[in-house]
């Protein structure tokens, strides 16, 4: 009897384990996930755990293995690895592999994480700078169009460069994300709302501009490596870095609280009808969800007092900066060139 569950033992190792657990997860995650969880195990886990059997690994050997990527400076991994660790160890215990509560909780072993906001400019005069920046980058047709439709939209970056061209109703005004491509939810794909974008006159603009040229493909902000893929994620970030846009003044996220706060403090827009729009989860008096077609009018007016109030700020600051490049008052400055 010893021999068989010593065997039984070494078929079940951890990668073992993990390979199941992950062929059932991975069914509702984006690929995109599927291969970071799986390139995190490998480089983190497999190599040292991999081939022992999962029921004998205990706490602290996770912790050693732990604190071996929090040494090499990547404590924000650790904490990611963790969380993989606690799931995989749950599905073994549900499958009865491994017995309960066989590893203790991870997370009060690791370092406490320091809550980092996107930087976003805030100030209505820093903004028009920045919008008109916008307009002068020279490159290629789909980053400069992508770059003028992100103050516009409210949209994650994400959800931007996931864009296809079946999404889009020029006509009707409206972009619908499906709910199983919206990101940053953590909700199963099969349970994610989808979600309604009313597009302001500026976007349609933009958009009908852009469409002859990635008409054909299935992305509206394909890969300059092929239209069957989408733009890359860091192609908006590349851009603003080449406009000497630093991370610590402004990134693609950091649009959204840009639109959160100037829309609120300086427009008078509803608070639900902003987070609504910022795809952030809101709910009626009865405590349900509200739907993607809730307040539609009101967030078409909401979404073209936006794009109106941007060109006229965009237009102030090139009224009044025609002597020179901006230089806000403030530090940390937005260096921004238009050149």
């Amino acid at each position: 009897m010893a021999k068989v569950v010593s065997q039984l033992d070494h078929q079940h190792t951890f990668e073992s384990v993990a390979t199941q657990w992950l062929s059932i997860r991975e069914s509702s995650w984006d690929p995109e996930y599927t291969r970071t969880v799986r390139q995190r195990l490998e480089l983190n886990a497999y190599p040292w755990l991999g081939k022992l059997p999962i029921s004998s690994i205990s706490t602290p050997m996770l912790f050693e293995n732990l604190q071996r990527i929090i040494k090499r400076g990547a404590p924000e991994t650790a904490r990611r690895v963790a969380q993989i660790y606690k799931q995989i160890f749950e599905f073994a215990e549900a499958a009865g592999i491994t017995p309960p509560n066989q590893i203790g909780n991870l997370s009060r072993t690791l370092p406490a994480k320091r809550v980092k906001h996107f930087a976003a400019v805030t100030d209505p005069e820093k903004l028009g700078a920045l919008l008109k920046a916008l307009d002068s980058y020279s490159g290629t047709m789909p980053v400069c169009c992508a770059l003028k439709l992100t103050p516009l939209l409210f949209c994650r970056p994400g959800d931007l460069r996931h864009m296809e061209w079946s999404e889009v109703n020029l006509d009707a005004g409206e972009w619908l994300i499906p709910g199983h491509e919206m990101k940053g939810l953590t909700v199963t794909k099969q349970d994610r709302p989808d979600h309604l974008v009313p597009l302001s006159q500026q976007a349609i603009a933009v958009l009908r501009e852009l469409k002859p040229l990635t008409g054909r493909h299935r992305y509206a902000f394909p890969s300059a490596r092929g239209g069957d893929r989408p733009m890359s994620n860091n192609a908006v970030l590349s851009a603003l870095r080449r406009m000497d846009i630093s991370g610590d003044e402004m990134t693609g996220h950091g649009f959204r609280a840009t639109a959160r706060t100037i829309g609120a403090e300086v427009l008078g827009f509803r608070p639900d009808l902003l987070e609504h729009q910022l795809a952030h989860t809101v709910k009626n008096p009865l405590g349900r969800a509200y739907d993607r077609t809730s307040f539609l009018p009101e967030r078409r007016d909401m979404m073209q007092t936006w794009a109106d109030y941007l060109d006229s700020i965009k237009t102030e600051c090139a009224l009044m900066s025609s002597a020179g490049p901006f230089k806000p008052v403030q530090a940390p400055s937005l260096r921004i060139s238009t050149g």
